[in-house]
């Protein structure tokens, strides 16, 4: 599914939303369908830096996609990151990388969450951006080399 499909789903959750309660409450659920991270994948290398709370992301490259996985210590952030992850994973990089993001917007995250949950939310996105840079040049250089 591309990442146009997703948001238009992601949308319409939370156009069927009534009130930012349930919005959290949205959050909340997608967070506790995150799979259960060990500690060891609660390392330092896969913290993002400058979030309230502690958030964790590792990238992995296989056929050509990307696929994320994050953990956190707090529920809100971990749903944010769950919907982040149900948006972006399994998606080609340049697909991640040529995205505006807007979706945060037009959901109305930025709004509903606090500015330091929000800024949190965008070092997220920038660190999946980060990572789809690194392998979209990593699979470029391979099919450059190979010729």
């Amino acid at each position: 599914m591309s990442l146009i499909q997703r948001e238009k789903i992601v949308k319409n959750e939370f156009k069927s939303l009534n009130n930012w309660e349930e919005k959290y409450q949205f959050l909340i659920d997608l967070g506790d369908e995150l799979k259960k991270k060990s500690d060891k994948f609660r390392s330092n290398d896969k913290l993002i830096q400058g979030c309230q709370s502690m958030v964790w992301l590792e990238a992995k490259f296989k056929n050509k996609k990307i696929f994320f996985y994050a953990d956190s210590d707090a529920l809100l952030p971990k749903g944010m990151i769950a919907l982040m992850i149900k948006l972006y994973s399994g998606l080609f990089p340049d697909e991640i990388i040529n995205s505006n993001n807007s979706i945060i917007y037009e959901i109305g995250l930025t709004t509903f969450l606090s500015p330091i949950r929000s800024n949190g939310l965008l070092l997220f996105l920038k660190k999946i951006k980060f990572y789809s840079k690194y392998f979209s040049k990593k699979d470029k250089n391979v099919l450059y080399n190979k010729s």
